[in-house]
């Protein structure tokens, strides 16, 4: 997988203290992104899920969320690593710039093989006329946060 980095103790990255794993490499280049540099695939570190998953674990009370850059670019290989974490019971918030109908109706198995695995989507491109900084855990009032799990 290309990771772009992975930051421990985050609380603006969905509740409680996460582990945030940024993915390299998104289509939805959204005017005033706070990650632009993510948006290409080739800007990320290959990691494998192992040595995701040992840096994950050097923190081990944290919870996890799937950011990027787009996690979805990446569905076969992230959907790796989301099933191990679901294994030590980790709680998985994602986000991505797809809605969650987008997903749900992708032809890519990945797609839904990774949705499956989440336990809350933030879903929606953000859009900077929508920007609001009162919301909590989202960038503009179009995204949604959905509980799947």
């Amino acid at each position: 997988m290309k990771v772009m980095g992975i930051h421990h103790d985050s609380v603006v990255d969905g509740e409680g203290l996460r582990t945030v794993i940024f993915f390299a490499g998104c289509p939805h280049h959204c005017f005033g992104c706070h990650n632009p540099e993510s948006w290409n695939l080739k800007n990320g570190k290959e990691m494998s899920v192992q040595e995701i998953m040992d840096e994950v674990l050097s923190n081990p009370l944290t919870d996890i969320t799937f950011s990027g850059g787009e996690p979805f670019c990446q569905a076969k290989e992230v959907k790796e690593l989301a099933r191990e974490l679901k294994k030590l019971n980790k709680n998985i918030w994602m986000y991505t710039g797809y809605t969650i109908e987008q997903l749900k109706s992708s032809e890519d198995k990945h797609v839904g093989e990774l949705l499956e695995y989440c336990d809350v989507l933030v879903d929606g491109p953000f859009i900077i006329e929508k920007r609001d900084i009162t919301l909590p855990f989202r960038g503009s009032s179009n995204q949604r946060i959905i509980k799947l799990k």
